[in-house]
Formats: structure tokens, C-alpha cells, sequence
């Protein structure tokens, strides 16, 4: 599969050749369930998109049935800057209902199976779009970031996944999951190509009151040369498996190789992201998922009143995962439990956050696992406790708001892809390309 860059380097006759080559090619990996359909808009290098990202005239579900028959009306703005920059979306991948999810078997259109191992999961919830460019049937592609959704799936598949600064890039025309999380973000084959596609999807945009209206550019100053100083956490790693322990080794011996320096941190249990992000996150998805009555858009299932066509419609048009946390977000942000729960998960928010920033007065950079595991397969995770504890190295960063990179480490002893994070402090892309670029250089993973 050539690269981003050189796509963008390609004639029109050469494009409109490997765009037919690559139809063909994913009409052959159709079992792979990447892709949900493919819809070539316009002439440029095509992009493969996550499908809660709008698309004119694109079908747009976020991989549930409640929104069946919605057509988008318009694009999202990184999809006008991806046709400015001479870019094109490709088609829809696969994902989790409403980004709910690690594995994608929570998608109304069946799951998506891991390119490098068909028994085992992909990651969730972009599995499509990590497993179209894992594949070779995407160049690159768009994703979206709730609380790692980005780089897990980029991890299990060994792709590079980057989760950038929340108000870098636009969430105008992205399927709201948790407002105060989700990151639109670049799936790519290597870091070069991440930063590229970084820089054309992100910067200012008044449609979004979110945005840090910031435009600097990273792929021209990137920098693989500079030292950095690159904080490791021994203490932070303990429950992840020998695998990911074996990848962490092998990945600070890699960054002293190319001259940075490496300093021991700790950071406060887990656990604690993990409480907080959840009660967080589902407060927010079920404000958010209320507009999906039946009424205003998408799959309507009638009943003998509008309360009934509400219950029918959301009953039968959401999944269990989605229903799941519906209720507990429901449930926290409730008469009587809001300050025990709700307000609480924002104080500890507050508290990552601090850490963070502590971290970052003496560091550069932070390593940091992005999974406990490599892919799993389908049916280990047997309860959903288990599913949201593979987030625990990930929601951190989208607590405190900071970008990350996940790039290919290794492969363990059954081929499996290992991959590990890089996190950088806030608006601070430009060090977190250059650390990237200079351990992908190191590690020659391919």
C-alpha cells in the first residue's frame, strides 16, 4: 500500500488507477467487514471515514439502527478541509454503536475482524477504520477518540492512531458520544503520514465553540533529531501482560538509543480514570442520545401514542451496550446521586489533570501502554467490566485533554501487534510527531 505522502504525489490517471485497484481489493476482504459501503466523493486521495463522521448525502448511522434511512445534509468540517487539501472520503467503516465500545461487535452491522488475526478483535470503537489500513484497503483514515477509540484499535491492528489536544480539531459534523472527550483524529500506516493528515484536518473553526482556533502546521517542522526528556511509569505498567512489559523494555531502550533521556514517574491507580471517565462519559452520551426519539430523524417504530413511539423507537433501535449506558448515566446523574457520583467524577478529573501537568513541568513526553493486552479475541472479554478495563491505560488522556500518538512497538510470539503511546502536554503536537517519529525510526517495526 503506498503511503499518504506519496499518494498526494500521484497524476489524476494514476489516483483514478489505484482507487480501482483498491475497490477491488476490498470487494475481495469483504469477510474482513472493515468497510460498511464505499462511496468515492470526488477525485482526490481517498480517505476511508468512520461512520459518525457526516458526509453529504452519505447514509451516516454510527453503526446503530435507530439511525437507519438518515442521509447527512452536510459535511463536517474536517471533510471540507480533506476535499480543500485534495483529499476524498472513500467510504464508511465500521465502528461500535454510537463509539460505545472496544471490540466493534456492538455495531448493528456485525462485527470486524482483526486483519493480522480474523479470531481476534480489532479494537473499538474506530475497528473499521484500524482494520482498513491494517489490511491495505485504506490509505489512511478518519477515526474518533471518546476514551481511546482511536489509538487501541491502531494498537491491536499495528497502525498508528493520534488522538489530538480536545479543541485542535473540529467535532462540527461528528456523532456526539461524550462531548467534553470525543477527538476526531488520523489513522495512518506511519507517523509522517499521521502528521500530514493531522494538518489538514485540524485548526480553527467557528461552527465549533469548542475549537482553540489554533492553525500551526507540524508536518513541515518535523524534527526526529531533537532530544527529549520522556517520562516512564514502572509502577503504572504492573497489571499489563508480559507482552506489553516486553514492548515497554524494548521501547525505552529504543528512545535511549536515539539520545533522549528517560526519567521515572509514577501515576495515582487506574482505577480512578477509569471511574471517572465512565460516570463521565455516560452522563454526557445520554444527554446526547436523547435526540434520537423517532421523531426529528433516522428509524422510527410506531406506537399508539408519542410515548410509546418513543419507547418502540429507542428499544428496538439501540443496542444493549448503548441501553447500558443510557441507564447509568441516567442513573448519575439522577435526584440524590449527582453529587455522589457526577461532581465527584469531575474532581477527580481535575486531579488527573494535575498530574499531568506536574509530570509535564520535568518531562517532554510520557510512554505510556495503550492496552493491558494485545487483541483479544472474540468472547475473552466476558462481561462488559472486562471491556471497559482494556481502556485503562487510554481515558486519562482524554480527561485531561492531551494529545497521544500510539505507534507499533512489536509482535508477540503469535504475530500479534504490540503497540504503545506516546502522550505530549497540551497543544503540544509538534514534540509529540517529532518523539514519535524518532522511535518508529528506532524500532523499524515493519
Amino acid at each position: 500500500m503506498i503511503t499518504l505522502k506519496e499518494a498526494l504525489s500521484l497524476s489524476k490517471d494514476e489516483l483514478n488507477k489505484f482507487k480501482k485497484e483498491l475497490h477491488t481489493k476490498i470487494e475481495a476482504n469483504k469477510d474482513l467487514n472493515a468497510y460498511i459501503d464505499v462511496n468515492n466523493v470526488g477525485e482526490g486521495v481517498p480517505i476511508a471515514i468512520k461512520d459518525n463522521i457526516q458526509v453529504k448525502e452519505w447514509s451516516v448511522t454510527s453503526g446503530s439502527k435507530i439511525l437507519q434511512g438518515y442521509i447527512a445534509p452536510y459535511n463536517a468540517t474536517v471533510i471540507n478541509k480533506l476535499l480543500n487539501a485534495g483529499l476524498s472520503p472513500f467510504g464508511r467503516t465500521n465502528m461500535d454503536e454510537f463509539a460505545m465500545g472496544s471490540t466493534t461487535e456492538s455495531s448493528c452491522y456485525g462485527k470486524t475482524l482483526n486483519p493480522v488475526n480474523p479470531e481476534c478483535v480489532p479494537g473499538g470503537s474506530s475497528g473499521g477504520s484500524a482494520a482498513a489500513v491494517g489490511a491495505g484497503l485504506a490509505i489512511a483514515a478518519l477515526g474518533s477518540d471518546t476514551g481511546g477509540s482511536i489509538r487501541q484499535p491502531a494498537a491491536y491492528c499495528g497502525i498508528v492512531g493520534m488522538k489530538p489536544t480536545y479543541g485542535r480539531v473540529s467535532r462540527y459534523g461528528l456523532g456526539a458520544y461524550a462531548s467534553s472527550l470525543d477527538q476526531i483524529g488520523p489513522m495512518t500506516q506511519n507517523v509522517e503520514d499521521a502528521a500530514i493528515l493531522y494538518d489538514i484536518i485540524s485548526g480553527s473553526d467557528e461552527k465549533d465553540s469548542t475549537n482553540a482556533m489554533m492553525d500551526d502546521k507540524v508536518s513541515d517542522k518535523l524534527d526526529p533529531s531533537k532530544k527529549l526528556t520522556i517520562a516512564v511509569l514502572p509502577k503504572y505498567i504492573e497489571n499489563a501482560s508480559d507482552d506489553i512489559k516486553e514492548a515497554y523494555a524494548k521501547a525505552i531502550d529504543a528512545l535511549k538509543a536515539q539520545g533522549h533521556t528517560i526519567a521515572e514517574h509514577e501515576m495515582m491507580d487506574a482505577k480512578y480514570d477509569i471511574s471517572a471517565y465512565y460516570i463521565t462519559a455516560t452522563a454526557e452520551a445520554t444527554t446526547n442520545l436523547g435526540r434520537y426519539d423517532g421523531i426529528r430523524y433516522g428509524n422510527r417504530v410506531e406506537g399508539a401514542n408519542l410515548e410509546e413511539t418513543y419507547y418502540n423507537t429507542r428499544s428496538e433501535g439501540f443496542g444493549d451496550e448503548v441501553k447500558r449506558r443510557i441507564l447509568l448515566g441516567n442513573f448519575v446523574l439522577s435526584s440524590g446521586y449527582y453529587e455522589a457520583y457526577y461532581v465527584k467524577a469531575q474532581k477527580t478529573r481535575h486531579l488527573i489533570k494535575d498530574e499531568y501537568a506536574k509530570i509535564f513541568k520535568d518531562v517532554d513526553l510520557i510512554l505510556s501502554p495503550v492496552a493491558p493486552s494485545v487483541a483479544p479475541k472474540f468472547g475473552e472479554l466476558a462481561n462488559p467490566m472486562e471491556m471497559y478495563l482494556s481502556d485503562i491505560y487510554t481515558i486519562s488522556v482524554n480527561l485531561a485533554g492531551l494529545p497521544a500518538l500510539s505507534l507499533p512497538i512489536m509482535k508477540n510470539s503469535d504475530g500479534m501487534p504490540i503497540g504503545l503511546q506516546l502522550i505530549a502536554n497540551a497543544y503540544d503536537e509538534q514534540t509529540l510527531f517529532d518523539g514519535s517519529l524518532s522511535l518508529e525510526k528506532e524500532i523499524a517495526y515493519n
